[in-house]
């Protein structure tokens, strides 16, 4: 009998959304206005099928959280292995944890591990730390970025105006520096003739005129920035980053919340540029779908300074012994089936295939990411770049009909179509999803 990884498509048999759906969106009120994610009443692999029967591909991972797939059976066999041991509290693996948390990241030294619930709080943890080990206020983080919710990550945050209208004041001695948009570069140059203007900025004016780098605790850097629409920093723009953060004495913190765990074809983002963070942190699919998240930290600097009581970058949750399974198992999955190297191949397959299609098609304007990891960015035409976000919103719904389940996502304005399906899909899969895009951008494009 063949169960919903063995499928090579999604299959669609009501209309979307469907009378169970539909019932359950009423019932749900402005909580779920609208169906734009399935509904789900089973999983597996890549696929989740809804109340209704209806079998959609999960195209972007639970938003990079299972990188792994749906209930892989290890990973399932691990949890419930657990249950009956205890579901909270402390347990040996605490130790497992931390060794292979410091093996899969940046650095060959000894690193303190510290961990929560979230992306958002790690990001928090990061402000305490790095205040705290260099003795020094502000913080630097680049516009269009994303790092989470709670106040600190928020204010560290300028994904979109929405996301911190109305919750003023922010967190103060935050600094937002430009991040390398190459295919809308503010300062209309080409890379490598621009030689790095964006960091050029930050030395040669802000540290000039409005930001003491002296008194700069951290830059806080996603390797590629996430929500922001995927960009791809030019290979030379880490290393120096990191130059830069080693003349001034700033902690260079690589936040991997989504580009962590195989995401780009890498362990970590940062990792394809060879730069090792002084801090790193860890979310999302670091346990495939069970609440965890890590900060990571370089013992060398995380024991310069006198001792203090651990518990006040911890959280009740903290070390939860189904976290720990969780991530263990996920990171023994990840090795055995090479999904790192998965990533990369499937990736690359994936890049060329959209190339194509950009040339094919006037309304996307560029295509950039790497591994699994890919953003498709969707404009009026090619010509003006004016953003297409209207047009994206209309192909995201166009592939939701199709049981094709993915989002658009972009700061400044922008639309770009998020390309990010479980590290397990097979070439078969990947085809069929490609297609059904495909007859979804060409469904909206002949509309206009």
């Amino acid at each position: 009998m063949s169960t919903l990884k063995d499928l090579s498509s999604p299959k669609i048999v009501t209309e979307i959304p469907g009378p169970r759906v539909r019932e359950f969106i009423n019932r749900a009120g402005v909580i779920f206005p609208r169906y734009f994610q399935p509904i789900m009443d089973e999983a597996e692999g890549i696929f989740i099928k809804d109340p209704d029967g209806n079998i959609f591909v999960d195209f972007i991972s639970g938003r990079c959280v299972v990188n792994i797939g749906y209930s892989h059976p290890d990973f399932v066999r691990a949890i419930q292995e657990q249950v009956p041991k205890g579901t909270n509290g402390l347990t040996e693996n605490i130790l497992n944890l931390i060794s292979r948390i410091s093996h899969v990241t940046p650095g060959n030294f000894d690193k303190a591990v510290i961990c929560g619930l979230s992306g958002s709080e790690m990001n928090d943890v990061a402000i305490k730390v790095a205040r705290r080990l260099t003795r020094r206020t502000d913080i630097i983080t680049f516009a269009g970025s994303y790092h989470g919710v709670s106040y600190g990550a928020l204010s560290l945050s300028s994904y979109k105006r929405d996301m911190i209208k109305g919750f003023g004041p922010k967190l103060p001695g935050i600094h937002n520096m430009i991040y390398p948009y190459c295919y809308r570069c503010p300062f209309k140059m080409e890379h490598p003739e621009c030689d790095l203007a964006c960091l050029h900025q930050m030395v040669d004016h802000a540290f000039r005129s409005y930001v003491v780098p002296e008194e700069v605790a951290a830059v806080v850097a996603e390797p590629i920035q996430g929500d922001a629409g995927w960009h791809v920093p030019p290979d030379d723009w880490l290393s120096t980053l990191r130059k830069i953060c080693d003349e001034y004495g700033m902690l260079l913190v690589s936040e991997e919340i989504q580009t962590g765990f195989g995401r780009t074809g890498k362990w970590c983002g940062v990792d394809h540029w060879g730069v090792v963070p002084d801090i790193t942190l860890l979310g999302k699919s670091i346990a495939c779908g069970v609440p965890n998240a890590a900060t990571v930290i370089r013992a060398d600097l995380f024991n310069r300074v006198e001792p203090f009581d651990l518990i006040f970058l911890m959280n009740t949750f903290s070390y939860n012994p189904l976290a720990c399974v969780a991530t263990l198992a996920n990171i023994e999955i990840i090795e055995k089936e090479r999904l790192v190297e998965r990533s990369a191949e499937m990736g690359a397959y994936a890049y060329s295939r959209l190339k194509d299609m950009m040339e094919e098609h006037e309304i996307l304007g560029d295509v950039r990411g790497k591994g699994l990891m890919i953003g498709v960015e969707v404009v009026k035409d090619k010509k003006s770049k004016k953003p297409g976000v209207e047009e994206a919103d209309r192909i995201v719904q166009e592939a939701f009909k199709r049981g094709l389940y993915m989002i658009q996502m972009g700061s400044f304005g922008t639309a770009v179509l998020r390309v990010a399906p479980p590290l397990i899909i097979n070439r078969e899969q990947l085809d069929n999803c490609l297609e059904i895009l495909d007859d979804s951008v060409t469904k909206v494009e002949s509309a206009r």
